[in-house]
């Protein structure tokens, strides 16, 4: 039976329309509290309601280092979120960063709906969330109001092509403060041409970029996430470094020269020549 396939009531049990799809979550057997929140079979988001600094995808737990060396540890920060799933790193921040102040940006408005539903926030939590595309919430912010933008957009299993090119990097550009960071996730697989115009388009906007990702995916070897972190100010790569070797699934942090030689001769991508992240082999998020 497809994922398509209907009950008597239009739906396949346990699954939510939403624009993007068809929702699902799913309990987390060795978390209690924990969920699993999936579109159209996709894995979108875990979230841990007992404990929302527990961060499952190894993705998104390197992003979470990032967030912690932003600024010094616990003191609140302004946010900005492209993508919201189950708001996993909002939670993330509002515990581990009290007071902070988070605004999503989240297209698809019955998703965050059935979130706020069945998945509510940490109390005292400071999240806001819009409805609409990330370039248009982007424009609707002020220059200079977030010390982090963080962007994870994806229709389906792709990040849209108009998200992935140096005049949306520019207008992230735009709202972060002096110092501020920009982080990506980036997926891809072999050969790793989009990943490599990914870095060459931060580097067209920031002098400062580099790339979190686990080793064989870095190597070409099997299809995955990469993080990417960008910003005018020099990046704590040492501290990352440490972060990521100590992760359950170590990750390498590139930077430097290092990124320089992945990059290659990538061209930065600009909305003229724009395509989507490509398309995950079948089997990736079989369960």
């Amino acid at each position: 039976m497809s994922r398509r396939d209907r009950d008597g009531d239009g739906i396949l049990p346990g699954r939510t329309p939403v624009d993007g799809g068809l929702a699902e979550l799913l309990g987390d057997a060795d978390r209690d509290g924990a969920w699993v929140l999936l579109v159209d079979g996709t894995p979108q988001s875990h979230v841990d309601l007992a404990d929302p600094a527990h961060l499952e995808f190894e993705y998104v737990r390197r992003a979470g280092h990032v967030l912690d060396l932003a600024a010094p540890a616990g003191e609140p920060v302004d946010a900005v979120h492209l993508g919201g799933g189950a708001l996993t790193l909002p939670r993330y921040l509002a515990v581990t960063r009290p007071g902070s102040r988070q605004r999503v940006v989240e297209l698809d408005q019955r998703l965050t709906d059935l979130v706020r539903a069945r998945l509510p926030l940490p109390r005292g939590a400071r999240v806001r969330v819009r409805a609409a595309d990330a370039r248009e919430g982007l424009a609707a912010l002020r220059a200079a109001s977030a010390d982090v933008v963080v962007s994870d957009v994806f229709a389906g299993a792709r990040t849209p092509a108009h998200l992935t090119t140096v005049e949306y990097v520019a207008a992230a550009r735009r709202v972060l403060r002096p110092g501020g960071v920009l982080v990506v996730n980036v997926a891809d697989g072999p050969p790793l041409a989009f990943a490599r115009r990914q870095v060459a388009t931060l580097a067209a906007v920031f002098p400062e970029v580099c790339l979190l990702a686990e080793p064989g995916t870095l190597r070409g070897r099997r299809f995955g996430n990469l993080v990417a972190v960008a910003s005018h100010a020099a990046l704590p790569v040492d501290r990352l470094v440490r972060r990521c070797a100590a992760d359950p699934m170590p990750a390498r942090v590139v930077a430097g020269d290092d990124l320089r030689r992945f990059a290659g001769r990538a061209r930065p991508v600009h909305d003229a020549d724009a395509v989507p992240s490509p398309e995950p082999p079948d089997g990736v998020f079989s369960r």
